[in-house]
């Protein structure tokens, strides 16, 4: 094992944990050869097979589970030596990890702006990822902070709200129903809705909503972006319930009208979020602080 090195066993973690070169070459922003490569060294290193494939899914051997459990360790010791570090150094520089889901990329970006500008010496890295991405880096302790609209239930978690998150029926500008006050939720079922994809949590709250009154709606199309739902929208193909985060004054949002609907916004709220027991870096903490005094702000801006 003295030939290996610290990116070979990032490279194999990432394998290990996907089961695949290729999302672990997506997730390390390499090519997939060079992953290969990488592991292939690392076998060598260590003198037995780590993987072995069936059909198109990587497994892992007896030597590449034991190599994965140190991994883990490994890393994770890295990261309480960084967390030493950084409070050493008085939080002049570091690494603040965040995920968030892909609706908040509407607005983190401009709550993280001034706390760069405050502390520049430490780099930001900001995932952006669907429902189901997201639980599974917060599964795996990929990163400092999540940023969500649901908090899971079956994870033991901290979490805290920061932001409202108002969800609003969405249509085109020259919709029939724009001009028109307090539009029944009766009224609104005879239009054909645009949805995001199942386990979305804007889908589970709008779904809960029509339920409660007995109101089925009929789903022309499901789509997995906030923009490609804003797209469809303006080109006529339904209406939507996104949140009033994802309107912005340019592109398809200039083209689109939220509806005044009885029961509609429909109230939430955004969430920081991080494992139970997990012992936050200074920079995650002073960033957390930063975050909760900065979204008072926001709302009111």
């Amino acid at each position: 094992m003295k030939q290996a090195t610290l990116h070979q066993l990032k490279v194999f973690e990432a394998a290990a944990r996907h089961g695949s070169f290729t999302r672990a070459a997506e997730e390390l922003f390499l090519t997939q050869p060079t992953v290969s490569m990488q592991v292939k060294q690392l076998t060598k290193a260590v003198g037995l097979p780590l993987f072995e494939q069936v059909g198109k899914r990587l497994y892992l051997t007896e030597a590449g589970k034991e190599l994965f459990t140190t991994c883990r360790a490994i890393f994770e010791q890295l990261a309480q030596l960084e967390m030493t570090v950084a409070d050493l150094k008085g939080l002049k520089q570091g690494q603040l990890r965040l995920a968030v889901i892909t609706t908040a990329k509407y607005f983190v970006p401009r709550l993280l702006g001034p706390f760069c500008q405050r502390y520049p010496g430490i780099d930001i890295s900001l995932q952006v990822t669907n429902h189901s991405g997201i639980l599974e880096r917060l599964t795996d302790n990929l990163d400092d902070l999540y940023v969500m609209s649901q908090v899971p239930e079956h994870l033991d978690v901290v979490f805290q709200p920061f932001l409202d998150n108002p969800l609003v029926v969405l249509a085109p500008a020259n919709h029939p129903l724009a001009n028109e006050k307090h539009i029944s939720l009766s009224r609104l079922a005879e239009e054909p809705f645009i949805m995001r994809e199942p386990g979305s949590g804007t889908r589970k709250a709008v779904q809960k909503l029509f339920a409660a009154h007995e109101i089925s709606v009929e789903v022309k199309l499901e789509l997995g972006s906030n923009e490609a739902i804003k797209q469809a929208i303006a080109g006529g193909l339904g209406l939507s319930v996104l949140s009033r985060h994802t309107l912005t004054p340019d592109g398809a949002s200039s083209e689109l009208t939220v509806l005044d609907v009885e029961h509609f916004p429909i109230h939430r709220n955004w969430y920081v979020v991080y494992p139970n027991g997990k012992q936050l870096s200074v920079v995650a903490r002073t960033y957390l602080e930063y975050l909760l005094d900065a979204a008072k702000q926001f709302a009111t801006s």
